[in-house]
């Protein structure tokens, strides 16, 4: 019966809006009948446990709440839910009568545009990554809690589909080598869960367990007048979507990972965790990323039970390997280091800790973020000031002692940090050098240098772009030179300079690091 709707609705005749062109795209669970300008999704009457369509009572409320849903972050792409009337050979849109199917109409957009289809063309830069990170936040930081009561708001409920995935993944394996990897990674996990417990349940209980997105991927991002827009998320099923707002960053940046894009996946963390604040989520994201790539590596497993045909057997079973190895990647033991930049405002210090962040993994911490979140409305009006303030000397103090006790979250939670702040004062490298040998770390101070003209340049530029988080002015900068204490013998001792305006240098930098911590 559905065969024979969407054969008719194959019809130019049937809208009420000129069709430029008739395509459909198929899914497992639904239709799509592209048009031109709108497109038409109808969900297939299908049961597969995890969604249930076969209602036609069902299948309008999954099309509402697919509307719902997906106008928070794409509503210039949700419109409306379109009864369809008439009968299965001549149907109508929006006519009078009992309605047989619905229809969610949606302004149809290029899939050239799909974020996707940029990566696979060598497309997507880092303004893209930026924008999705800067985006997700907003929504997770918007999108209603979960109330503490909930069935899913528990560890035992964030943790059960990671269990799941053992017990689904493990009869449609043969291969001793599968199967030890597997043994391997569900042993890991299960010493995750234990060490971790107390924390996912404290997550509950303060509200990350949020309606989520709960598919987060580059095949559900697209522009729109050279905008990042998300759409898609999961509508069918609770558990899917009722998640912690670190479980649904982690798809992105597993997604990121496994399309060989590692720096940008540090890149997205990085920025997202900056724009939420949310440091806790550090010791989450490796078991959330290696239970969102064991999803996919069991999808593909139940592909190849479905296949016959022994080559594409081989490259389903592949797949699984790749993401089984992705998986795997994120239990190993982690090279960490605690880092600190050197010098005053406008120098590049951002730059350097954002390049640390992209080539060794690093969780960069910024005092200029961090700053006016520890000291909210006191920041407003903040431009210009000097010990004054957000920046009086019991401020900075306060700043700062954040500062460490960020990294050595990050610390704690296996990654290595780089605390990005002037340090121009010697009480504040050793506070963060004591950080450093409390965790049993190396420590390292970046001594950023530029020539005064350049520092001058790029203040001028970052003041005119207005989104930079720093107050600073020239009249600061200058203030910052007249009162920094110089670094000592023994400090220089642990001391890196790079010239911020010389790619070379940079990357000499990230080189050296590298080589004195060959786990990184």
């Amino acid at each position: 019966m559905s065969q024979v709707l969407i054969d008719a609705l194959q019809n130019p005749a049937v809208y009420p809006h000129p069709v430029k062109h008739l395509r459909i795209i198929e899914t497992h669970i639904s239709w799509v009948i592209l048009t031109g300008d709108f497109a038409y999704k109808m969900k297939k009457p299908v049961d597969f446990g995890f969604l249930n369509f076969t209602d036609l009572a069902a299948r309008k409320h999954f099309c509402e709440e697919e509307l719902r849903l997906n106008q928070r972050m794409a509503p210039e792409l949700y419109l409306e839910v379109i009864p369809v009337t008439g009968s299965l050979q001549q149907p109508e849109l929006g006519g009078t009568g009992e309605p047989i199917e619905y229809l969610l109409k949606m302004r149809e957009f290029p899939q050239t545009q799909l974020l996707a289809q940029l990566q696979a063309r060598g497309e997507l830069g880092d303004a893209h990554i930026d924008a999705l990170a800067e985006q997700i936040a907003r929504f997770h930081l918007q999108t209603p809690h979960v109330e503490a009561t909930h069935p899913l708001s528990s560890a035992e409920a964030i943790v059960a589909p990671m269990r799941q995935n053992f017990e689904q993944i493990r009869p449609l394996l043969h291969e001793r080598q599968d199967l030890t990897q597997l043994d391997a990674l569900e042993a890991w996990m299960e010493s995750s869960i234990t060490r971790l417990q107390p924390l996912l349940q404290r997550r509950c209980e303060e509200g990350f367990i949020r309606e989520c997105h709960g598919d987060l991927h580059l095949g559900n991002a697209t522009l729109i007048d050279d905008r990042v827009v998300l759409f898609d998320c999961i509508e069918f099923n609770e558990p899917f979507r009722l998640i912690d707002i670190a479980s649904d960053a982690a798809f992105l940046a597993m997604d990121l990972e496994d399309r060989g894009l590692k720096s940008q996946a540090r890149r997205f963390l990085n920025a997202w965790l900056e724009h939420t604040g949310d440091y806790d989520a550090l010791h989450l994201l490796k078991l959330y990323k290696a239970y969102r790539a064991l999803v996919r590596a069991k999808v593909n497993l139940f592909r190849l039970h479905q296949e016959q045909d022994s080559v594409e057997r081989k490259v389903i079973l592949r797949h699984y390997r790749s993401y089984a190895n992705l998986a795997e990647s994120y239990s190993a033991i982690p090279s960490r280091f605690l880092a600190i930049t050197h010098g005053v405002s406008a120098v590049g210090k951002s730059q350097v800790a954002l390049r640390l962040v992209e080539a060794l993994g690093a969780v960069r911490l910024r005092s200029d973020v961090e700053r006016k979140r520890l000291l909210g409305d006191q920041a407003e009006g903040a431009a210009g000031q000097l010990d004054a303030g957000i920046y009086s000397p019991a401020s900075s103090e306060a700043t700062y002692s954040r500062l460490h006790e960020l990294g050595e979250m990050a610390l704690q939670a296996g990654y290595p940090a780089v605390l990005d702040a002037t340090y121009l004062k010697q009480a504040q490298r050793n506070q963060a050098c004591h950080a450093a040998e409390a965790n049993g770390v190396p420590f390292v101070i970046i001594d950023c240098q530029a020539p005064a003209a350049v520092v001058a340049q790029w203040l001028a530029q970052r003041q005119a772009e207005g989104r930079d988080p720093s107050d600073a002015t020239l009249a600061v900068i200058e203030a910052q030179h007249a009162s920094r204490e110089p670094l000592s013998d023994v400090e220089l001792g642990h001391t890196k300079r790079v010239d911020t305006h010389d790619a070379g240098s940079l990357e000499q930098l990230v080189g050296s690091i590298r080589q004195s911590l060959p786990g990184l």
